[in-house]
């Protein structure tokens, strides 16, 4: 029989990744009740923790359009303060390791992101974001996509100033949950205007779950091609039906070595409701059940790749933990199925086995582990139409 060898047919899939957490901003983004600071920093903390080193910590947009991250300065006070810094001397984690990152759409984001760092409690990194469908990227952002462009091109050159990165968002990329299908080739070109005027990384983002495997692969496939420095792309996948593990391994296959998702596969659009008012977030939601919108489940995500024997730096066990616990604060039940289920367990699960088998071999005369009838040729024939 041949040996497959699966790195031997998908020469560029990776042996490691990296998987950042951005449960803090995209996660909690979506929630229509106020998510305590106590909380964000809480679960930001616990997956530094269990092995993550890039958070996508808050977001510095105005909060009377998102008010969910009305107390981002004081997160951001907490993770530039003492008591983090000793958990991590604790733990044997360098905190010059971890990169933190705050959303910031328009330009005075960024300036707000500069004037934090000036005062010792800034971000890493920061992200824009373009989407290659005009009118999605208008609901998002307010502006038309030439004015962004020429905004991103002197927010780049403020926050590398400051020293801080950009990372550059295309959206997008598989379709529009406003105008329907996209091309590829326009996400592929946005990319590179994105690396052209200083842009960091990029992540390829599908943000409303309408990329198919097939799809991935060949998008990853173009970028890797036209740009091919994996480090640079980073995956960020919806998960609206149930497809999402698939565009993951599709990506893998194609040689994406980093990933982002949210614990539970919280997220989703900015929440228009905040406990018990209208809040403008970015208008009505463009999803026939809000519910069901968020991102890849990091627990989940962690555990798929783990399984694939890729290395990820993660406490598996510690994460599902986590994710546990997150359901308590939302307060029902989230989409985790790893959460729920837990890993494969290679020894099986012994307390299941119902009695009397080894009794019953030895009446019948079989040794341990016989599995065929005595008189059967040891290995099976094929009849001559199946080989």
């Amino acid at each position: 029989m041949t040996e497959y060898d699966y790195w031997q047919i998908f020469p560029r899939m990776p042996r490691e990744v990296e998987i950042g957490d951005i449960t803090p901003r995209d996660g909690f983004q979506h929630e229509e009740k106020f998510i305590s600071t106590a909380a964000k920093i809480y679960y930001a903390e616990e997956m530094i923790l269990a092995g993550c080193r890039n958070v996508e910590i808050t977001n510095l947009g105005s909060p009377r359009g998102i008010p969910q991250f009305r107390d981002a300065e004081e997160v951001l006070t907490y993770f530039r303060g003492e008591r983090f810094q000793k958990r991590c001397e604790r733990a044997g984690i360098d905190p010059t390791d971890i990169t933190f990152t705050a959303v910031t759409i328009r330009e005075s984001a960024v300036d707000r992101a500069i004037e934090l760092k000036g005062r010792g409690i800034g971000p890493d990194r920061l992200l824009m974001m373009v989407s290659t469908d005009e009118e999605h990227h208008f609901a998002n952002s307010g502006t038309t996509l030439p004015e962004y462009w020429a905004e991103a091109e002197r927010c780049i050159k403020k926050c590398t100033d400051a020293g801080m990165k950009m990372c550059g968002t295309v959206s997008t990329i598989w379709g529009s949950p406003i105008s329907g299908a996209t091309d590829l080739k326009d996400a592929v070109e946005f990319t590179k205007r994105w690396l052209e005027i200083g842009a960091y990384d990029i992540e390829h983002a599908d943000h409303d779950g309408s990329a198919s495997a097939q799809e991935v692969y060949r998008y990853f496939a173009m970028i890797l091609d036209e740009i091919p420095h994996p480090e640079v792309h980073i995956a960020h996948f919806h998960e609206t039906k149930r497809v999402a593990s698939a565009s993951v391994l599709a990506s893998l296959q194609a040689g994406i070595t980093r990933y982002e998702g949210t614990l539970g596969g919280l997220g989703g659009q900015p929440a228009n409701f905040l406990d018990d008012t209208p809040v403008r977030g970015t208008g009505e939601y463009y999803y026939t059940d809000p519910r069901y919108v968020g991102l890849l489940c990091i627990e989940d995500l962690i555990v798929m790749v783990d399984e694939l024997n890729i290395d990820h730096g993660y406490d598996v066990d510690r994460v599902l933990r986590i994710g546990s616990l997150m359901e308590k604060t939302v307060g029902r039940r989230l989409r985790s199925e790893a959460v729920i289920n837990g890993r494969t367990q290679r020894d099986g699960h012994r307390e299941f086995a119902r009695p009397g088998l080894k009794p019953k071999k030895e009446k019948r005369g079989e040794s341990p582990g016989q599995v065929w009838p005595s008189n059967w040729e040891p290995r099976a024939v094929l009849p001559d139409n199946y080989r």
